[in-house]
């Protein structure tokens, strides 16, 4: 039988974490929670200044401060820095009436406590979500690993292999290169378009989560004729005049190989063809810019040893130099690359070879593994 310290020990861990689950919601009733129990301790702390300052100095205010910035939403936050003001002053002056001495010390600290509370103040209520700190930093991480997690291509059948790779502007962790792939039940068909959002950082990410989820829907179902048609006509519903990515959109029937390639003022594909990398022919312009985005498809058979590589425009594009110049680098690299070691590990080992930048960068290859019989010859 379990013993009654464990069993209270468990109730105990279990209020803890609905506490936590309930402020990681941003609820109203979390929010007051929190708020009754800064504000208890606060109380306690001035009481304890009342009877001997030198147990509880002004810098223990400071921690409830601090604790209420990272907890707390803007009102509630509001409530707790007014009580501190209020309660500390007024200890001090009490002290100050009554036989006790006013140091300079204690005045300086107290005059530092109203200038951190303004700055409290003023850092929450610069919160443009609206959200604490702490909360806030855990929706952007939210945010990350939901991409990360839509970026995972399923598993394919045998045959067939793929890889992918990412790195985010000045890793800052929020890319607005996201993927989205769908196979579909019998495992015939494999359907991917890598997505580059215009833009950096969280505000890209932010972008590439609500466009992801957009993809998400309309991948599989809709035609892939018309994929690219049903994603220009989202981003112009925007209201942002800044809402455009580029795309690059592939089907590939898994039976026979044969494969079609649209492309969205992207960079050109890279395809591996008899030991050699060549570039891709489907070009198109950018998503979100015209009514009637313009695309050229390509098309083809990836035979055995045969593989597609995609990418975003950060892995080729330099400063002062032409993007086709940057793409016959990538191509270069690549057959380097693949004659040396493969085509194992390939998107980590480009994703080296390209110097850190301000923008966003993702690789990924589609490899129809060999033949075995071809191998064992």
């Amino acid at each position: 039988m379990t013993s009654r310290p464990a069993r209270a020990w468990t109730v105990v861990a279990r209020h803890v974490q609905d506490r936590v689950d309930g402020w990681r919601s941003g609820s109203p009733a979390s929010q007051r929670y929190v708020a009754v129990v800064l504000l208890g301790l606060l109380t306690a702390t001035l009481a304890v200044q009342t009877l001997s300052y030198g147990v509880a100095p002004v810098g223990v205010v400071f921690v409830w401060l601090l604790a209420g910035m990272l907890l707390l939403r803007y009102r509630p936050l509001l409530l707790l820095v007014s009580w501190a003001l209020v309660g500390t002053i007024g200890v001090a002056v009490s002290d100050a009436l009554g036989p006790g001495e006013l140091e300079s010390s204690r005045i300086s600290a107290t005059v530092s406590l109203v200038v951190a509370s303004a700055l409290v103040l003023l850092q929450s209520s610069r919160q443009r979500s609206g959200l604490p700190t702490l909360l806030g930093e855990t929706v952007l991480s939210d945010l990350r690993d939901r991409l990360q997690r839509q970026g995972t291509v399923p598993p394919l059948p045998e045959g067939w292999r793929s890889e992918s790779a990412m790195l985010a502007a000045d890793s800052v962790g929020y890319a607005g290169d996201f993927l989205v792939a769908r196979l579909d039940e019998q495992a015939h068909r494999l359907e991917m378009i890598l997505v580059d959002v215009v833009g950096k950082g969280v505000a890209a990410g932010t972008a590439a989560l609500q466009f992801a989820g957009a993809l998400g829907g309309l991948l599989g179902a809709v035609p892939p004729g018309r994929l690219m048609e049903a994603a220009n006509d989202f981003l112009l519903r925007q209201e942002s005049d800044e809402a455009f990515a580029t795309a690059v959109h592939v089907v590939v029937e898994l039976r026979t190989g044969a494969y079609e390639v649209l492309s969205a003022g992207h960079p050109p594909v890279l395809r591996r063809e008899g030991g050699s990398w060549r570039v891709d022919t489907a070009r198109g312009t950018a998503l979100g810019v015209t009514a009637q985005a313009e695309v050229e498809p390509s098309r083809g058979r990836l035979c055995p040893g045969d593989a597609l590589m995609f990418y975003t425009d950060g892995v080729v594009e330099r400063p002062g130099e032409d993007i086709d110049d940057g793409v016959e680098w990538l191509r270069t690299t690549a057959s380097e690359l693949t004659a040396s070691s493969g085509l194992d590990g390939l998107p980590r080992r480009v994703l080296r070879r390209v110097s850190r930048g301000d923008d966003d960068r993702a690789v990924l290859v589609l490899h129809r593994l060999p033949d075995p019989v071809h191998i064992s010859r």
